[in-house]
């Protein structure tokens, strides 16, 4: 206000100043006269002064671009200004020298004028583009500072994402997970309330799970066909939601405007695959609702890059989440392969204590029953040769022939235990494959000429005569297939045929796991027994082989037969990497038997590991052995004395002991022969065997040891043949038998066959 008054007064002194100039009583003409000697006056001040304003402007602007154009202008401001300060003298009468100075001020001022208006017209467009340069500047400037707040808001979002990310995947467990995501989302992003709904087990509603402030009691419901919730699930971004919908009233209400709420699905990977707890089972993917909810007292509101953050943080827990799930599910698998493996050990003990026990009771029993069975089958046969009437002959034979079924039945439940337990291993060895066959031949043809059968053996010529095996095996699976020939044929006949089985009749459509692979060091033996007995019904055919099943009729069930033959007979051809099976049309139109096994080919006979032995002729079975000096190890006392008396029957000197110390002490050289129970279990018979070999070195100055024994394990006919014993005889003993036993040692000095 001061300054404007002082202006006023200063305009007012030079009104009052112009006043007393122009006196109003002058002429019209030099009225005018003086008008414009006041007015030059002015301009002349007035020009004079815009050079001291531009001189001023230069100094302080150190980057125009132009100063020489300025300096330029100015020179033509004050020649200007001259021109009107000389003009004053020109109002009056004036000298020549004025005059000339006028005209030349002015001549200058017109040259001036000129080059700084052809000036002007060069630097005007400059002007203006740099105008436009500093406008598009301004815009690029403007356009960089948007840029770097967006790649600032952005870092600042990432670094965000980085530490809730942290602080989310610190942990694999799910509720740790969802708590601490609101946590550190209410703390990075100032909320008033946040809160997590997931689908319920049904999964046709949400249920409040999780909140920030715990404002609500947890476990509040919502229907999930909620258009807001349908709008929320249906896109991955973040929805902006009304504060007042369903699943964002969490808050009190207050006197001030509730602030903005966002939504954004969090989804629940593959729920099915884990099947989490309370989780619901279901095979489609389904989402979580989480819900964040700005201050009420703050007009914020949300932006991009805090949507953009939230979205973020969304995806990275449902990666969390499915993290959590596959380790809870693998803690779960662990924790239930922990618990098999534990029963499954306890289960291995049980089973291998069971084996054990079964083993020791089979040990057990095997002795035990074997030798009553030895007392029977040797007594009753002792019997058989004395002087008898027709009706003793038969009771003594009936005897015999259920203590050789008993015995049967007790080697047959012994194989097929060994047979279960994998402990039981085939005994290869080089034999006569001719030769088993017409043993067996010879073997059945008694029990078929009984019953008027006629039995056929056909080979063919291709078989060779010696092939590489299990003979005892092989040997006992015939005996089985015709023995049960036999059985059940009443009348007619039973042909037995072997041959060399060719590729295509290696397939057998019902058993697909065989698999046959010809090569020129084995042949497939195929043998068909068939008969024309009973018959069987094509529904009983698969039991045939299974343990204790007989297929016969009821009238048939007399004929004997513990159910075990084709169970143990199967159980073979399988270990010989064959295949067996039985053909029939029906009951009463017979049967056909049929067996394939693998066997190796032996070049020559002499290849064979121990030489073949061929069986004894028929006179040898009326040998005796008058005066041979046998000495018997027994502990059991009915045994020792049935042994005696099969020996005694042969025509041999028999001296029986009962102990370890007492057969040392009796043995000499002029026993040729040592029978000993290597089943006595207060005896080690094979330091027995030992010490008998080291004292009277060797072989033909010592006696020939044989062991008896109830056990048909491999294991013990080892042990004896490692201790040097000659021979190993299974009890029972019969006395034919005990003569072809006897007869086998002194011919080649070892029993190759028990």
């Amino acid at each position: 206000m001061g300054s404007l008054q002082r202006m006023n007064r200063l305009l007012s002194s030079i009104v009052d100043s112009c006043n007393c100039i122009i006196d109003p009583q002058l002429p019209a003409d030099d009225l005018l006269m003086k008008y414009q000697y006041i007015s030059d006056f002015f301009i002349a001040l007035a020009y004079f002064s815009i050079p001291v304003e531009l001189i001023y402007f230069v100094k302080k602007s150190a980057v125009f671009p132009y100063r020489w154009v300025l300096v330029q202008f100015g020179a033509f401001i004050v020649l200007c200004g001259a021109t009107h300060l000389i003009n004053l003298w020109t109002f009056n009468m004036h000298t020549r020298n004025v005059a000339v100075v006028m005209t030349t001020a002015k001549v200058l001022t017109a040259l001036v004028s000129c080059i700084t208006a052809l000036m002007l017209v060069h630097i005007i467009p400059d002007l203006l583009s740099v105008k436009t340069r500093e406008l598009f500047l301004k815009k690029k400037a403007a356009q960089l500072d948007r840029e770097m707040g967006f790649f600032r808001t952005q870092e600042e979002t990432g670094r965000h994402v980085r530490m809730l990310t942290h602080e989310i995947r610190s942990t694999l467990d799910r509720h740790t997970i969802l708590k601490t995501t609101l946590v550190e989302l209410g703390r990075t992003l100032a909320l008033e309330e946040c809160a997590l709904w997931m689908p319920t087990r049904a999964g046709l509603e949400l249920q409040l799970s999780y909140t920030l402030h715990h404002q609500n009691p947890v476990g509040l419901t919502v229907p999930i066909q909620l258009p807001v919730i349908n709008q929320v699930f249906g896109t991955n971004r973040a929805v902006k939601v009304s504060p007042n919908s369903p699943v964002a009233r969490l808050r009190p209400t207050g006197k001030y405007m509730p602030g903005e709420v966002v939504a954004v699905r969090v989804p629940l990977l593959h729920l099915s695959n884990f099947q989490i707890n309370d989780w619901p089972e279901l095979s489609t993917k389904r989402y979580a609702l989480m819900v964040l909810m700005l201050p009420s007292d703050s007009a914020r509101q949300w932006h991009v890059h805090e949507l953009e953050l939230v979205e973020v943080v969304a995806d990275q827990v449902a990666v969390a989440l499915s993290h959590a799930a596959i380790l809870e599910e693998s803690m779960r698998a662990r924790d239930l392969l922990m618990d098999q493996n534990v029963a499954l050990d306890l289960a291995r003990r049980e089973a291998e204590m069971a084996v054990r026990a079964r083993n020791d009771f089979l040990a057990v029993m095997n002795h035990e029953m074997r030798t009553p069975m030895h007392a029977i089958i040797a007594l009753s046969s002792l019997l058989q040769e004395t002087d008898l009437t027709a009706e003793q002959r038969l009771m003594v034979e009936t005897i015999l022939k259920s203590s050789n079924l008993l015995a049967t039945l007790i080697n047959d439940v012994l194989d097929l235990s060994r047979l279960e337990d994998g402990s039981l291993q085939l005994d290869i060895d080089t034999f006569s494959l001719h030769a088993l066959f017409r043993e067996v031949l010879n073997l059945i043809k008694p029990i078929a000429s009984v019953k008027k059968l006629f039995v056929t053996l056909s080979l063919s010529s291709d078989l060779p005569e010696y092939v590489i095996g299990d003979e005892k095996r092989l040997m006992q699976i015939l005996l089985n297939v015709v023995g049960n020939a036999v059985k059940f044929s009443k009348e007619g006949s039973v042909s037995i045929s072997a041959f060399v089985a060719k590729s295509d009749s290696l397939r057998d459509p019902r058993a697909p796991e065989f698999f046959a692979v010809p090569s020129e060091n084995h042949i497939y033996l195929r043998v068909q027994v068939k008969d024309t007995g009973i018959g069987i019904s094509p529904q009983d055919i698969p039991n045939l082989f299974s343990k204790f099943t007989q297929s016969q009729p009821p009238a048939t069930t007399n004929s004997g037969g513990t159910g075990l033959g084709l169970a143990i007979c199967k159980r073979f051809v399988n270990l010989m990497e064959g295949h067996i099976w039985i053909e029939s049309e029906g009951l009463g139109k017979g049967s056909t038997a049929i067996f394939i096994i693998k066997l190796g080919i032996a070049g020559r006979a002499n290849e064979s590991k121990l030489p073949f032995v061929a069986k004894l002729p028929a006179n040898h079975m009326q040998m005796t052995f008058q005066g041979l000096k046998v000495l018997v190890m027994d502990d059991n006392g009915v045994s020792r004395m049935v042994t005696k008396g099969l020996l005694t029957h042969l025509g041999c000197d028999v001296t029986t002991v009962g102990s370890r110390d007492e057969c040392l002490r009796v043995v000499t050289q002029e026993h040729k022969v040592v029978f000993m129970d290597v089943s006595m279990p207060s005896v080690d018979c094979y330091e027995v065997a030992v010490v008998i070999h080291e004292r009277f070195g060797k072989r033909h100055g010592r006696p020939l040891i044989v062991a008896l024994t109830g056990n048909t394990d491999r294991v013990t006919k080892e042990n004896c043949m490692r201790v040097g014993m000659d021979g190993v005889i299974l009890k029972p003993v019969s006395v034919d038998k005990m003569r072809s036993v006897l007869s086998e040692l002194l011919e080649h000095g070892v029993v190759l066959e028990s």
